[in-house]
């Protein structure tokens, strides 16, 4: 097993057309032998949207893990002090998520857990799945690139015909990515298309 003894933190945010994509490779990390810590945004804790009510992927995500979901700022501040998690995953990692990562907000529980978890000095790894991403975003991805401890899973354009800005990552090179992030390396190419 490639991850055994692991603890991951796992956050996901509300690009809600996405979860289906990332639930799957929730299971393959804890397959792999890791322990999975579900963090989530207020947006997936509490909006019921036409991918599915919030209580529904919150059930998902306890199914598949087995813990307690943290979902306040109180709950993911003690990831700093215990330094208990090896590598943080945001998948699906918005671009509002993104630009409060690259601008140091710390609003959420994902980005209380992310700036707990850097301060460490332990890697992070975004998987983003954002409609500006090629344009008020693209700054944002640029710093969060360029910031010691983040690793991004390979990504390219959603739909360059009908959303031109649109950035998604490839959610099947999450593993390989945070195997490489656990080596300090980034997993190349990371702009696919």
């Amino acid at each position: 097993m490639l991850l055994e003894g692991k603890k991951i933190g796992f956050a996901l945010t509300g690009s809600f057309c996405t979860l289906e994509k990332v639930l799957p490779e929730m299971k393959k990390l804890i397959n792999e032998g890791a322990e999975v810590f579900p963090i989530i945004s207020y947006s997936v804790d509490l909006y019921d949207t036409r991918f599915g009510r919030a209580e529904y992927w919150k059930q998902r995500i306890v199914e598949i893990t087995g813990k307690t979901i943290i979902n306040t700022i109180v709950d993911a501040e003690p990831i700093g002090p215990k330094s208990f998690l090896d590598i943080i995953l945001v998948a699906p990692c918005t671009g509002n998520t993104i630009a409060k990562i690259a601008n140091a907000i710390t609003d959420t529980p994902v980005t209380m857990a992310v700036k707990a978890h850097l301060r460490n000095l332990k890697p992070v790894v975004l998987s983003i799945a954002t409609n500006d991403g090629l344009s008020a975003n693209a700054k944002n991805i640029a710093v969060v690139m360029n910031t010691k401890g983040i690793y991004m899973v390979p990504y390219e354009q959603d739909d360059p015909i009908k959303k031109t800005n649109s950035l998604v990552a490839k959610t099947e090179l999450i593993l390989p990515t945070i195997l490489e992030a656990f080596q300090g390396k980034q997993i190349q190419p990371v702009f696919l298309k």
